[in-house]
């Protein structure tokens, strides 16, 4: 089964008219030779007319290769019948190769099958010495055919090439696509998860103090408003983001970085933690930021959820290439799981998930003098 032209190995750098050029170029300059080295008793118009027919077609052999190969090689077929210049296979081979490159493979027969020996008689016919006029049309047949095997092995060869390089290409596009979307859910988990914790603490307070303290109620229901808000923001840049490719910029606001941990104390201290926070670090990646602010980030969310009320010490030291996040708590010391028991909940694991991505080394348990201890650490580019 035939299908639509592939394109040649060199078209992603050589637009296709030029190469279309060089095969009017070539098929001129085969014309040419083959009319200048003619030396047979064919009258001199029915030479030119077979000599054109071999020769002219090849200018169109990315277009037609089919056709152009069916007339070239007859038309070099009765050349070599008629005892004319006895390169005429040459434009034959010429024809081969698109066809070989564009057409659906038709059977099991390995390239190498082919290409091998068709090889192997294209040197030993070069390394032959004078032969008799019977072996020397014989020995040209064999090259003939050599040639052909050649230029086809070559074809299958490059659309072998082809279709692993496409292979590849989908597998990185596809490998791409679940990357992104893990990061997708990651940043959805650390948004949500943060500011639905903050939002759990500060309704069970109002609903606790609604009636005795109201007023207190009333600051729980603001913190609870401006929580939402901000979540709201930050899913809509993410959201934004998504929908970047299909045109205009979606009034995207620029990602978190290490200013906005500022904020984030102050939010966890509304839910009851109070946060120690020490940043000492220079120009660092935007990426990098992203990373260090999101750690940070579920690393005081899992304070607020297990142990507020509880005062939290966060240090961030990031320069020459290197990060390292400490948070540390004076809770309980427990990390409960979605499912009720102790162990690693989605924050670490997807903590962890951020640092490995650097090549770092991550660290989360209790501390023996009491309370939770994140440590993370790793590498990156400046």
């Amino acid at each position: 089964m035939d299908e639509p032209e592939a394109r040649d190995p060199l078209a992603p750098r050589v637009a296709r008219s030029r190469l279309i050029a060089l095969d009017v170029a070539a098929a001129l300059l085969y014309v040419l030779v083959m009319l200048a080295s003619a030396r047979t008793g064919v009258p001199a118009a029915a030479a030119g007319l077979l000599v054109a027919a071999s020769g002219l077609p090849l200018a169109v052999r990315r277009i037609w290769p089919v056709p152009v190969f069916a007339v070239v090689s007859a038309s070099s077929a009765l050349m070599m019948l008629l005892d004319m210049p006895p390169e005429a296979f040459v434009a034959a081979a010429y024809a081969l190769y698109p066809v070989a490159v564009t057409r659906r493979r038709s059977g099991r027969v390995p390239t190498a099958l082919i290409g091998v020996p068709s090889c192997v008689v294209i040197l030993a016919v070069a390394l032959t010495g004078p032969l008799g006029p019977q072996a020397e049309r014989l020995g040209l047949l064999a090259l003939a055919l050599a040639m052909l095997g050649a230029s086809w092995a070559l074809g299958r060869a490059v659309r072998d090439r082809r279709e692993h390089a496409a292979r590849f290409a989908r597998e990185l596009a596809d490998r791409a696509v679940g990357e992104e979307r893990l990061r997708i859910a990651r940043e959805l988990h650390d948004i949500v998860a943060h500011s639905m914790s903050l939002i759990a603490v500060k309704s069970g307070v109002a609903v606790h103090v609604a009636e005795a303290r109201p007023a207190e109620a009333v600051d729980a229901l603001r913190v609870i408003e401006a929580t939402s808000r901000g979540t709201l923001a930050e899913m809509r840049h993410l959201l934004g983001v998504l929908r970047a490719d299909s045109g205009g910029d979606g009034g995207l606001a620029p990602p978190p970085d290490l200013s906005a941990l500022d904020g984030l104390a102050e939010r966890a201290a509304l839910a009851g933690v109070r946060v120690d926070l020490d940043v000492r670090a220079g120009d660092v990646p935007e990426s990098v930021a992203l990373a260090i602010y999101r750690i940070v980030q579920e690393a005081v969310t899992n304070v607020v959820k297990h142990a507020a009320p509880a005062r939290c010490r966060v240090r961030v030291a990031a320069g020459r290439g290197r990060v390292r996040i400490d948070v540390t708590d004076d809770g309980p010391g427990v990390r409960v799981l979605p499912g009720g028991g102790p162990g690693e909940g989605h924050g670490i694991i997807g903590m962890r998930e951020r640092v490995m991505m650097y090549g770092g080394e991550f660290d989360a348990a209790p501390r023996p003098e009491g309370g939770f201890a994140v440590t993370a650490r790793f590498p990156y580019e400046t």
